[in-house]
């Protein structure tokens, strides 16, 4: 009966986890770039019973015991958001649909082969640099400028070019094209700018090796190997003037969210049930 306490309170941490991360998809629904996250769960060890005694000295097998579950990680989707156009020249929206040879990518960008070896669809990022000069990732293309024209982020943080330095034009924004591979031109003479400047995009071949560090950043912890700037052929494209939305499914989520509250009331409703149980035991049988 102990045990049967500690199976229905896992259950209800798990869904409260659960209900955490879908409530913070929801807040999210308008936040330009922003990647839902789903919880994932898992059983605790099967336990494998064994009936004592009888003509079998060595037992007969019961069956499996569950003794609980648990939240063991939030997997990050990052599925292509739509575009919302808003016509500012410093806002840049993503369009990623990076391919792979061999590989066909379900919708949410996983691949499984016939041997059952998994393959994840590349993803490509803005790049930004933190105050300690390290670099972060971001899909949340509505940028600002400062009053001397660096392009930054909404939190201050420079957007870097492809040569790794801050983006900056002294003039005004409304008169900057970007092109589709992230070159800056002039709208007037359709020339590139001063000194050549482009938008670094770095492509990441296994999203799975990004750690989310809010305000819609990630930072990588993958090999050297996995990550590289956006080359010719990549199928990434920047659309100026654009953002990406959220990839939320609100309906979804919300689906998501009663079922999560549903199956936590159950687990509340055992969790009491068993209460009873035992204050019955103690108090009144153990009289008899």
């Amino acid at each position: 009966m102990i045990r049967g306490l500690y199976t229905a309170a896992s259950g209800m941490i798990a869904e409260q986890r659960r209900h955490d991360t879908v409530t913070n998809n929801i807040a999210n629904l308008n936040t330009p770039g922003y990647k839902g996250t789903s919880s994932v769960s898992r059983a605790f060890p099967e336990v494998l019973l064994y009936a004592m005694g009888g003509s079998d000295p060595s037992g007969s097998s019961i069956g499996k015991l569950n003794t609980g579950v648990f939240a063991e990680e939030s997997l990050l989707g990052l599925m292509q958001g739509d575009l919302m156009e808003t016509n500012r020249s410093q806002d840049m929206a993503l369009v990623s649909d990076i391919a792979v040879p061999g590989a066909v990518f379900d919708g949410s960008g996983k691949f499984v082969n016939a041997d059952g070896n998994v393959t994840y669809q590349p993803q490509a990022f803005f790049t930004v640099a933190m105050p300690d000069g390290t670099q972060r990732y971001t899909r949340n293309g509505s940028f600002q400028t400062t009053d001397d024209g660096t392009l930054v982020t909404s939190e201050g943080l420079p957007v870097l070019g492809a040569n790794g330095q801050n983006i900056a034009y002294d003039g005004s924004w409304d008169n900057v094209a970007i092109t589709t591979d992230g070159l800056l031109i002039d709208r007037t003479t359709n020339a590139p700018l001063a000194g050549n400047p482009q938008l670094m995009l770095t492509r990441v071949d296994n999203p799975n090796d990004l750690v989310r560090e809010g305000n819609g950043l990630f930072r990588y912890d993958g090999e050297d190997a996995g990550i590289a700037q956006v080359q010719a052929g990549d199928r990434v494209e920047i659309r100026q003037g654009y953002l990406e939305r959220s990839n939320v499914d609100a309906s979804q989520s919300m689906v998501d969210m009663m079922s999560a509250l549903r199956a936590y009331e159950a687990n509340q409703k055992m969790v009491q049930y068993l209460d009873r149980s035992l204050d019955k035991s103690v108090n009144e049988v153990g009289k008899v």
